[in-house]
């Protein structure tokens, strides 16, 4: 009889060995249940980061480049930022590439920064590479600094033809978007 009675467990051991299984299983219910509310809350956080229907609306525009005269400057929005489109005299196209790329701060010949066939055609973010601005040049009689191009006038940051960095504090020259001729006078940007 005495080994029946050692046999046996207590009935407190069984049930305190069914209460860490059951707290168990209610921890990993509960971390799990947190997890996917925590996922559920971040999601609209995560969503609002996505770009609005008015930009991907305006993801890609055409522009007609017929009234733009030789020498002539335009400013344009694209996604919600300003855009220069430049046509390029063959002065200018001279004069850009007689510049020594060890000259410039950011080293890119007109070639790069124009497409084959059309490298009257410049086309830049009107956006200065120091800390936004918008330059000055593409206006009738604006200031178009040292250099001919573009002058930024929040810090004296001054661009040549070509749109590249020449003197003043912005580190590069003014980006170039993607973009592709669909006709002689019809460019497509973004």
């Amino acid at each position: 009889m005495a080994t029946a009675e050692h046999s046996e467990q207590p009935a407190g051991e069984a049930q305190a060995g069914d209460g860490v299984r059951r707290r168990d299983f209610l921890n990993v219910a509960a971390v799990s249940v947190a997890g996917v509310g925590g996922a559920i809350a971040l999601l609209p956080l995560i969503n609002q980061m996505n770009p609005s229907a008015d930009v991907l609306a305006l993801s890609s525009i055409d522009v007609d480049l017929s009234a733009i005269e030789a020498g002539q400057a335009i400013k344009t929005m694209w996604r919600k930022q300003p855009l220069f489109i430049r046509n390029l005299t063959a002065a200018e196209i001279a004069e850009a590439d007689a510049v020594p790329l060890s000259d410039l701060r950011d080293p890119e010949t007109l070639t790069e920064r124009t497409i084959e066939g059309h490298e009257n055609w410049l086309i830049t973010l009107a956006v200065c590479t120091h800390l936004g601005c918008v330059p000055l040049g593409a206006g009738e009689g604006e200031n178009k600094g040292d250099y001919g191009g573009y002058f930024c006038p929040c810090h004296g940051s001054h661009y040549d033809t070509a749109a590249r960095i020449r003197k003043g504090p912005a580190p590069r020259n003014l980006a170039v978007p993607e973009y592709e001729f669909t006709s002689d006078t019809t460019v497509t940007i973004g």
